[in-house]
């Protein structure tokens, strides 16, 4: 059984930064891609980023691009989103994942596995 936890959300002004952090135990994280989703309040789940097995495949969502970046430290199973210039709108929970494939996916039907995910507020 694959386990995930998130790390790292909380209240930070608009235009700050934060880093999520994800741990995962179980499984073979080195073989597998990983993914961010975010969920605002009334709203869907939506993509974030994606980062494949070895780390060379990366996707953002276009809200995300230049701002966000995921990376994954593959010794530490561990997978992170640094976020910078943070805007209101960014304010949601979120949840990291884990694809059974090794390359990086968009679709959260892709992912089997999921945090219980992170609460991230931004102040403006």
């Amino acid at each position: 059984q694959v386990h995930l936890v998130e790390s790292g959300g909380g209240l930070v002004q608009a235009g700050g930064s934060l880093r999520l952090s994800c741990l995962v135990s179980g499984g073979t994280f080195t073989r597998h891609a990983m993914g961010w989703f975010r969920q605002a309040p009334g709203k869907e789940r939506a993509f974030v980023a994606t980062i494949s097995a070895g780390g060379s495949q990366l996707d953002y969502a276009d809200p995300v691009k230049g701002r966000f970046t995921i990376s994954r430290d593959n010794a530490m199973n561990t997978v992170y989103l640094q976020m910078d210039r943070l805007e209101p709108e960014d304010a949601a929970v979120y949840y990291c994942a884990y694809r059974r494939g090794w390359s990086s996916r968009r679709a959260s039907s892709e992912y089997a596995y999921w945090g219980q995910g992170t609460q991230v507020t931004v102040s403006s």
